[in-house]
């Protein structure tokens, strides 16, 4: 267990997020170099004091690079604490250095905040090595050696908490996001799907009816050029949202009443829609939903029934469930049975983010039968 999460942590990659150097950095450096200069000049305590305070204003400019090279940052610090410890201990003198040499913790913060596993790894034990030995001068006894580590632990644990409040802030985003383009996906096949199912159709039609009645051809030609604009506005709407910093125009989302928008008598095959007149008033995602899952179950009938001469849309509201059921007389296409593509998994997936169901697949009186309940009353 302890050896997983070493490894773990040694194959840990650096933060990603590191901020660049800011004025608030050299505004700290300043502040501190001042800080030490004057600890130096009026404290007469100071064992070896003009080479500490040297030391402790010129370590200070090591902050700057503390989210870029926090590792480097630790050893120069915390060696040359180690070098100070050693020869204090060689030469007899008490602890060389100036209280404002504290801010070393600043380093041991960055180092579990920015660093990668094995950054950590290896400056947290120079870090350890330093602390020992700066403390052997002054014979610590076990508390002030407890409370050393303690601080230092400290840290270090501060450092890590703010890391994983960033990653999993990081990670929720990216959840939030895979969601949007799913969702925008979904949205995108649907409509895309439907409008360029109807030019196709449209086109067929005129294509038949053009040499016996070209005026005719020419009203199926006004209609393809909506449906093509129509397209071409809601892709746009689209791609807006996917550009970073574009804004936005959301329209109001289609619902059950617009389904007899897709109601037609001509060309073939007939589409007919039949609602509940008591249709209670539905929540905006299960109302949303059944007018995409209509959608898409018209696309692929105009799309793969084969000889369809009529396609029934039927709605059906009873005991706090919404019942959709899409119908065609059309031959089935093999393809259909066997290769579903997007159009069903996106069906589904709206399903199932409510709580619903969803069967689609052969009628047993011929053509192709798309049949989902959704609850009128979604959970939150």
């Amino acid at each position: 267990m302890i050896t997983n999460a070493l490894r773990s942590l040694w194959a840990e990659p650096r933060a990603t997020d590191a901020p660049e150097r800011v004025s608030r950095d050299w505004v700290l450096v300043g502040v501190l170099m001042v800080t030490a200069l004057l600890e130096g000049v009026l404290r007469d305590d100071v064992a070896w004091r003009p080479f500490a305070t040297i030391v402790a204003v010129g370590l200070a400019p090591v902050l700057l690079w503390r989210r870029s090279h926090p590792l480097a940052c630790v050893v120069v610090a915390f060696g040359t604490a180690m070098a100070l410890g050693l020869a204090s201990l060689l030469g007899g003198a008490p602890s060389v250095g100036l209280d404002t040499m504290i801010y070393v913790l600043v380093l041991v913060y960055a180092l579990v905040r920015w660093g990668s596993g094995h950054e950590i790894v290896i400056g947290l034990a120079v870090v350890a090595v330093a602390a020992g030995i700066g403390m052997v001068p002054d014979h610590v006894g076990p508390a002030e050696l407890y409370g050393g580590f303690a601080i230092l632990t400290a840290a270090a644990a501060g450092g890590a908490a703010f890391r994983y409040r960033a990653e999993s802030w990081r990670r929720a985003l990216d959840q939030i996001r895979s969601q949007e383009r799913v969702g925008l996906a979904r949205e995108l096949h649907d409509v895309v799907a439907h409008h360029v199912s109807a030019i196709a159709v449209q086109a067929q039609a005129g294509r038949a009816i053009a040499g016996q009645r070209p005026e005719a051809a020419l009203e199926t030609l006004a209609v393809i050029e909506g449906e093509a604009s129509r397209t071409l506005a809601e892709m746009r709407a689209m791609v807006r949202v996917l550009r970073d910093g574009a804004p936005a125009a959301y329209a109001p989302q289609p619902g059950v009443a617009d389904l007899v928008s897709l109601a037609r008598r001509d060309p073939v095959p007939v589409v007919d829609v039949e609602l509940p007149d008591d249709l209670d008033q539905l929540p905006l995602q299960v109302d949303a939903t059944v007018y995409r899952l209509a959608q898409e179950s018209l696309t692929n009938a105009l799309r793969h029934a084969r000889n369809a001469s009529r396609v029934e849309i039927r709605v059906v509201e009873g005991a706090g469930r919404l019942r959709l059921r899409v119908t065609d007389d059309g031959q089935i296409d093999p393809a259909r049975s066997v290769n579903q593509g997007f159009g069903l998994l996106g069906m589904t997936e709206r399903v199932q983010l409510l709580g619903g169901t969803l069967r689609a697949g052969p009628a047993p009186g011929g053509g192709w039968t798309v049949d989902a309940e959704l609850p009128t009353k979604v959970r939150r």
